[in-house]
């Protein structure tokens, strides 16, 4: 009896660890649709019997979520194994030590954008999640009323915007709304217009910067203000005060991010079925350029089941992950050959439009120390968008304080 227990025991505990499970935490945005991620957890799971997988969601925000995460990296905490990064991060966090690589990854086959966003020094150090960029949005209602074609550049944005506002009669009706406080979308409106007269910001590391063209793009939104085809407190506005007031009817333009567009088309929305996207407009004698946003997977140098992590991560990252995100979750997919799946287009048929801009879209300066250089360019747009700093005094101030961080 007590040999058929010690063996019944010894049977127990082997069948035990042989289905021991391993526990894995992902952090996600709240905005980024963790309930259809949590699906394709649950498909990761079915397939994976002995690995379990959490979710913790957090920070609204890019800088909310930067917050939060460098404070768990900085304690190397190893209770997260999986964190979901904006794309300005990969390069900081690498150089912090805080992402493990994923030696010997094909990136070929996303788009390529993508594949060199993640590759730091050599390394592949992050795998995307999904795309993202700026947009124009645009009341395709009101353009068609007056038969006015998309802009293209922002001159022609601004002769719309005044002949339909002076049309429609409507004192609540914006010409163009987009981020004017001191936040990361602001360093992309900074960038807009300097990317489309030709310019680069930070080349090899160093700083390549024009100062006629800064002045140049600063004094664009500034004009918007004093001409009264943006709000007087634009300086206030952040990325979803733009979403939300595009959405309730009171804007002719916008600019914003991908996740915007399944609002407009919600329940919710005043302009259900009344929106059009384009490539963002260009200066004189420029080429249109857009923001290149998107989010990326990274794996925790301080969790304890690195491998696990980078398995999931592999999936997560994956084409037919890719594709379930698009149709379920409206998420740009990061391979150029999802865009042109029928069930996706089915599901999102925006997305023809949308390819063109994300392939195009520019990334914002890959530096360590990113951080030190978004808080230059945002408190300067901030401070010219308000009127406390002219263009011109908001360029030198600018070159300066970014001379200083990357010499």
């Amino acid at each position: 009896m007590l040999l058929k227990a010690a063996l019944a025991t010894a049977l127990a505990l082997a069948a035990g660890a042989a289905h021991a499970e391993t526990d894995l935490k992902i952090f996600l945005s709240s905005q980024h649709r963790p309930e259809v991620w949590r699906k394709a957890l649950d498909q990761y799971e079915a397939k994976n019997p002995g690995t379990k997988v959490t979710i913790e969601t957090g920070g609204n925000t890019s800088e909310l979520q930067a917050q939060y995460l460098n404070t768990v990296m900085s304690a190397k905490d190893s209770s997260l194994d999986v964190m979901i990064l904006d794309i300005i991060r990969p390069a900081q966090y690498a150089a912090a030590g805080w992402t493990a690589d994923f030696a010997g990854k094909d990136m070929s086959a996303y788009l390529p954008t993508y594949a060199e966003a993640n590759t730091v020094s050599g390394k592949v150090v992050a795998l995307p999640a999904f795309a993202d960029a700026m947009f124009l949005y645009y009341r395709k209602d009101l353009l068609d009323k007056y038969k006015i074609a998309p802009p293209k550049t922002w001159d022609e944005l601004v002769k719309a915007a005044e002949t339909i506002t002076k049309g429609e009669n409507d004192p609540e009706l914006q010409g163009l709304s987009f981020q004017g406080k001191a936040i990361e979308g602001a360093v992309c409106t900074f960038l807009l217009p300097y990317w489309s007269q030709g310019k680069t910001l930070v080349s090899n590391g160093k700083l390549s910067f024009d100062k006629e063209a800064a002045v140049k793009s600063l004094a664009l939104w500034k004009g918007f203000v004093d001409k009264g085809i943006a709000k007087k407190n634009i300086a206030e506005v952040a990325t979803d005060d733009t979403r939300k007031e595009f959405q309730a009817g009171k804007v002719l333009f916008a600019v914003n991010w991908s996740y915007a567009w399944n609002h407009f088309q919600g329940a919710e929305s005043s302009v259900g079925g009344k929106v059009g996207v384009a490539r963002l407009p260009a200066m004189p004698n420029g080429e249109q350029a857009s923001c290149l946003g998107g989010w990326e997977f990274g794996v925790s140098a301080y969790s304890t089941h690195q491998d696990d992590a980078r398995k999931l991560v592999e999936y997560l990252s994956s084409p037919d992950v890719s594709r379930f995100m698009a149709v379920n979750a409206g998420l740009l997919p990061t391979y150029g050959a999802t865009y042109s799946d029928p069930e996706v287009l089915k599901a999102a048929p925006w997305f023809a439009e949308a390819k063109a801009v994300v392939e195009t879209a520019r990334p914002r300066p890959v530096t360590p120390r990113y951080n030190e250089v978004s808080e230059v360019i945002r408190t300067t747009v901030n401070s010219v968008l308000a009127g406390a700093t002219t263009p011109e005094d908001g360029a030198a101030q600018m070159e300066n304080r970014l001379r200083r961080i990357l010499r």
